[in-house]
């Protein structure tokens, strides 16, 4: 298949202070259909300097200061002046209204601040950028998280992460094929910049990072610059105050166990709530959020998250106690030291929090029918009824725990 469309490329490249156009199809996409009219859109713009080259495929154009898009692109979007350059169209104004619409590879798209536990189903977007739940008709904003892996995977390497002749098998290709980071150039580039491309690709959207997360990542971190606040945190927090006693102990013998590098990111969150004496409370969270309100978010009605909030309004919480209601499970298994936290998070579970507990009372804290009893008969251990190994990874995230190799241990 790559060696199918490396076939239909050619090798282009641009020096510095060379004079290009920039290709792109300006209009709003509401359907993956294809426009009737699409050869009639406007097409070149400029002409522009390429000022840097970033990677061996994309470079960073000189735009005029009123510009309202980025100036990195690909080689494929731009043109080589070879004769006299000639007078093209302007760069267009991209703000339409109350609707902030974005330029991106092949058209323009529409974009809108969603309630925090929404889902769309409508499908749009590029083929070759379409997140596999929006396929299902089933996503949130997770999905333009995908797009950005897409964008960094063909930045990176020159090719599409998912490819076929025909649209239908672009489609196939997203719900059931995996990237490649085998081929060529994938072995020469950096661990970090593989490892943010991975978790961003990910067919689980729980497990994808959120933007914040990537501004913290090791491949992007920027030490003198502060992160924007994640509302992912407070999705997480919510459902830490709601959960059992139990359920508790176990998240802080993981949180425990937690890398430095997702600690940075949690103290990077933790410093934004602005603690006092080294404590938050349910005044600090509400502070931090209208720092950052726009008129968008209160049209999408975020402010109700706080309505599930009330028990932080009676208690503080120190970082510790922050750590371990702000760890979402599903991002952490997708990191490649998963099994040694889990397997660490065990040993201090074991220590603190682990105690013998029925299967109907496992079930009860976890929600589920008699009928699925089954699903915990290797969860409790036999010596002693308390969790095992399996029984505490399962109940760290629920039933629908992925299917791994995960040693079984029977302590």
């Amino acid at each position: 298949m790559k060696a199918y469309a490396d076939g239909k490329r050619r090798a282009v490249q641009f020096d510095v202070g060379d004079l290009v156009y920039l290709k792109l199809q300006q209009y709003r996409l509401k359907s993956l259909a294809r426009r009737t009219n699409e050869k009639l859109s406007p097409r070149f713009y400029g002409p522009y300097e390429v000022i840097e080259k970033i990677g061996p495929v994309a470079y960073r154009l000189k735009f005029p200061d009123t510009a309202c898009i980025h100036n990195v692109f690909h080689v494929s979007q731009l043109e080589k002046i070879t004769l006299h350059p000639v007078a093209a169209l302007p760069l267009p104004q991209f703000l339409d209204g109350d609707m902030l619409t974005s330029v991106s590879l092949n058209e323009k798209t529409y974009s809108f601040f969603t309630p925090a536990d929404q889902r769309l189903n409508d499908i749009v977007g590029s083929a070759y950028y379409v997140a596999p739940e929006v396929l299902h008709r089933m996503y949130s904003v997770e999905a333009d998280m995908w797009s950005i892996g897409v964008i960094t995977y063909i930045l990176l390497c020159g090719s599409r992460p998912f490819w076929a002749r025909t649209e239908s098998g672009i489609f196939r290709s997203v719900l059931r094929a995996d990237p490649n980071f085998s081929d060529s150039p994938w072995p020469a580039v950096s661990p970090e910049a593989k490892d943010f491309t991975r978790r961003l690709l990910s067919k689980d959207p729980r497990k994808r990072m959120t933007a914040a997360q990537c501004l913290t990542h090791r491949w992007l971190r920027d030490e003198n610059c502060a992160g924007p606040l994640d509302i992912l945190i407070y999705k997480l927090v919510k459902s830490y105050l709601r959960a059992t006693p139990f359920k508790h102990a176990a998240l802080k013998a993981l949180s425990k166990a937690l890398t430095e590098d997702e600690l940075i990111y949690l103290r990077a969150q933790f410093r934004l709530l602005e603690p006092k004496t080294g404590r938050v409370s349910l005044s600090n969270f509400k502070a931090a959020l209208m720092r950052n309100v726009t008129d968008a978010m209160m049209d999408a009605r975020v402010f109700e998250i706080f309505d599930l909030m009330d028990p932080l309004a009676y208690k503080d919480m120190e970082f510790e106690e922050f750590c371990a209601a702000a760890i979402s499970v599903y991002q952490l298994e997708a990191i490649e030291e998963w099994e040694t936290i889990a397997s660490t998070a065990f040993e201090y579970f074991e220590q603190e929090g682990n105690r013998p507990i029925s299967v109907e009372e496992l079930a009860l804290e976890m929600n589920v029918a008699p009928a699925a009893y089954s699903v915990f008969n290797d969860c409790i251990r036999n010596s002693d009824g308390k969790l095992s190994y399996i029984g505490y990874t399962k109940f760290l995230h629920g039933v629908t725990i992925r299917n791994t190799n995960t040693r079984r241990r029977q302590q």
